[in-house]
């Protein structure tokens, strides 16, 4: 999603098709293709991406006489509209032809600190009715946007999931812009990259909203195969010459990037991998990745981390900084079988977060599917307001 059409324009405006490369995918599936979108992506206080895809034929792949494959191709489309006012909602249609099927609605986010929402959900991947009555429950919310946690689809080199993905989110995200986050599920799939447009690398990147601000972090690495050959240590020292320096530089960028916003009122960070898992065959594997990053969190007093990957509900807490597991978002429920003394709360349940950010507090909201509440946290300001500091002065 790299070919951008830029257009200017004040409160109101008319978006017109703009195509881009058409590109083949050789992932399985056999379900007849149709448009995608139009979905939100990449909002600012002054800018959106409104992208979608349109059908562009089939690859059939055989073995001697017989069909093997008919894979779906798509043609993806994007345009960012730049030069909005900031908290402005506005209304948009990608093709202009009389019909309700290229149209929608977004808000633009605030320039400056002032009350709103978002939600939080993880592990889509499967059992897709638990992720539609989720998803219809998060669109009575009215959230400003969403974040996924990763694991948005069982198999991500499959086009078959994607379309099925898009069909159960397609009344969500054509009006709410939606951020996601890398998992293992994705596969580091070209689908992906193609159908998102996210901010910096986006494999890990970060965006602001008023003063607080939002950090995606890439736990995954790149989706490299390792030679069958390897065995054993030899298999683990192969993947940590292959993945290592591309840790050390998210490090290094994560720990610059906090650094430089510590005037920040909120910071959620989110990535895929469980910081603290309940689930006793990850717990160690967990245990490695806070040796590997440290108490960089806690040290940059983060308001809140976010994870997936293993599907159940927990919140822990350590050193100031709040960690949630929100993985309910669809995938098989998993048993919570090692609880960590820094758990707080957890539950084997499918859920998302709804969470308000205000000048004063945040107030996380753990809510079941069937709109009961879990749990409610409430994380303070970390800093004052602008005003605030400028009359104690």
């Amino acid at each position: 999603m790299k070919k951008i059409l830029v257009l200017l324009l004040t409160a109101a405006f008319t978006l017109f098709f703009f195509s881009c490369t058409s590109v083949s995918r050789e992932d399985e599936g056999t379900t007849p293709p149709g448009l995608i979108g139009p979905y939100l992506q990449n909002m600012t206080s002054r800018s959106v991406v409104i992208a979608w895809a349109t059908p562009a034929g089939s690859t059939v792949v055989t073995t001697a006489d017989t069909l093997y494959k008919q894979v779906n191709r798509y043609e993806y489309h994007s345009t960012l509209i730049y030069g909005l006012q900031p908290d402005t909602e506005y209304s948009y249609d990608i093709f202009h032809d009389g019909t309700d099927r290229g149209k929608g609605t977004f808000r633009t986010f605030p320039a400056g600190p002032q009350p709103f929402n978002f939600c939080v959900l993880g592990d889509t991947r499967t059992g897709h009715e638990a992720h539609r009555r989720i998803v219809q429950r998060i669109i009575e919310e009215h959230p400003l946007f969403v974040i996924n946690t990763g694991d948005l689809v069982a198999r991500g080199n499959d086009i078959t999931n994607w379309e099925t993905f898009f069909d159960i989110n397609k009344e969500l995200i054509r009006n709410v812009p939606y951020f996601t986050v890398l998992g293992n599920h994705e596969q580091d799939s070209p689908n992906y990259y193609d159908f998102f447009n996210l901010p910096g690398n986006e494999r890990y990147y970060y965006f602001s909203v008023g003063d607080a601000l939002f950090i995606v972090l890439d736990m995954e690495g790149p989706d490299l195969p390792t030679p069958s050959y390897l065995k054993g240590g030899a298999r683990e020292e192969f993947w940590e010459g292959i993945a290592g320096d591309y840790f050390l530089r998210e490090k290094a960028w994560l720990e610059n990037l906090l650094t430089l916003n510590d005037d920040a009122g909120y910071i959620f960070v989110f990535f895929h991998p469980t910081w603290y898992s309940i689930k006793a065959s990850r717990v160690a594997e967990a245990r490695r990745r806070r040796a590997f990053w440290g108490n960089i969190f806690e040290r940059h007093r983060v308001s809140a981390v976010m994870n997936g990957h293993d599907h159940y509900y927990e919140h822990a807490f350590h050193g100031g900084t709040h960690y949630i597991v929100t993985a309910g978002g669809g995938a098989p429920l998993y048993n919570t079988d090692a609880i960590q003394p820094e758990t707080v709360k957890y539950e084997k349940v499918h859920h998302y977060l709804s969470i308000d950010v205000d000048e004063e507090q945040t107030i996380i909201r753990a809510v079941r599917i069937d709109g009961t509440l879990i749990e409610k946290i409430v994380i303070p300001r970390r800093n004052a307001l602008p005003g605030d500091m400028e009359m104690m002065e």
